[in-house]
């Protein structure tokens, strides 16, 4: 049984296994996971739960890893949530794509994030989340705006994001 005040972290990945796997390592480390497979299901997700740490499969079909990266990163309620982005991709690769788009102030703006290869080593992600958890915890216990709220309706080794 979780503690009433276990952190919440976000798994964002449509592929069940891997959220499974996410999902009881973190659970057997006092957190509460809960997920999310699309890229608008993981921003309701964001807002209505307020997680302390968010983790994303940037290779959600459709580009929606990437593109949910990039809304939580330009919301002004959601862009302090630490973000750990699982990707198969090459992280030069990752913020080379970044670059091309014309996004490079998302990854700018987003101060600690970090970027694991797939499938990520247990220790290493458990390592990662404890370090943004426990970083960000005390700073992110004001309330969120609700779901309906207008201002929310618009639009292997980690690394830091810093390009």
């Amino acid at each position: 049984m979780l503690p009433a005040t276990a952190q919440k972290i976000l798994i964002v990945d449509d592929v069940p296994d891997t959220r499974l796997f996410i999902s009881n390592m973190l659970s057997s480390h006092g957190y509460s996971p809960v997920f999310a497979e699309t890229r608008t299901e993981g921003f309701r997700r964001a807002v209505a739960e307020n997680p302390s740490v968010i983790i994303i499969d940037m290779m959600i079909p459709n580009e929606g890893g990437i593109r949910f990266y990039r809304d939580l990163k330009r919301n002004p309620h959601l862009n302090r949530i630490p973000v750990i982005m699982l990707s198969t991709i090459a992280r030069k690769t990752f913020f080379k794509w970044h670059k091309t788009l014309g996004a490079e102030a998302d990854l700018k703006r987003s101060g600690t994030d970090i970027y694991l290869g797939m499938p990520p080593e247990a220790e290493e992600l458990l390592l990662a989340v404890k370090k943004l958890s426990d970083a960000d915890f005390p700073k992110r216990q004001t309330a969120m705006p609700s779901v309906g709220s207008p201002s929310l309706n618009g639009k292997k080794k980690s690394d830091r994001t810093t390009p």
